[in-house]
């Protein structure tokens, strides 16, 4: 079996994009520091202005980050694992065949248990229906052919 990956995320990756993103978190950086050291006088008065000076710091390098690409979430359902990424700023997670207990699939989440009582809660969004599906079916595949207890939850509204 090869490694299927899907991504969660529901915007554009290409290469203009990823540019726009970089140069609008240089320009929010440039902003902070143009603040910072032309309105220093006003800012010991002010504390409302290092809010927003951290606020564009921390959003202009979110930006930076995610125009490198190091901001995608994704699922990676390989032969013997499944590495998640679920936030875009945390490391991805590697589960190991061995260390599931059980998967519950829902309509909107799934929820891997882990043997170490931890459970991992993946959500989708409502915009892809169709990855999403792909996604169970490819989850559905990985725990049959590596008999994991498997649970099919239909949520009833």
């Amino acid at each position: 079996m090869e490694s299927k990956y899907f991504s969660l995320d529901d915007s554009e990756n290409n290469r203009f994009i990823k540019m726009i993103k970089m140069a609008f978190g240089f320009v929010c950086i440039l902003v902070a520091i143009f603040w910072i050291v032309f309105g220093i006088n006003n800012l010991k008065t002010n504390g409302t202005t290092w809010v927003a000076i951290f606020f564009l710091t921390g959003f202009g390098a979110y930006q930076i980050w995610s125009g490198m690409g190091r901001a995608k979430r994704f699922i990676e359902i390989g032969p013997d694992s499944i590495l998640l990424k679920k936030n875009p700023i945390f490391s991805p997670v590697e589960i190991l065949s061995p260390e599931f207990e059980k998967i519950e699939l829902y309509p909107m989440n799934i929820i891997f248990f882990r043997k170490t009582k931890k459970k991992i809660l993946l959500r989708f969004g409502n915009t892809f229906f169709e990855t999403n599906e792909k996604i169970k079916d490819e989850i559905f595949d990985f725990a049959e052919s590596k008999n994991i207890p498997l649970e099919v939850i239909e949520e009833k509204l």
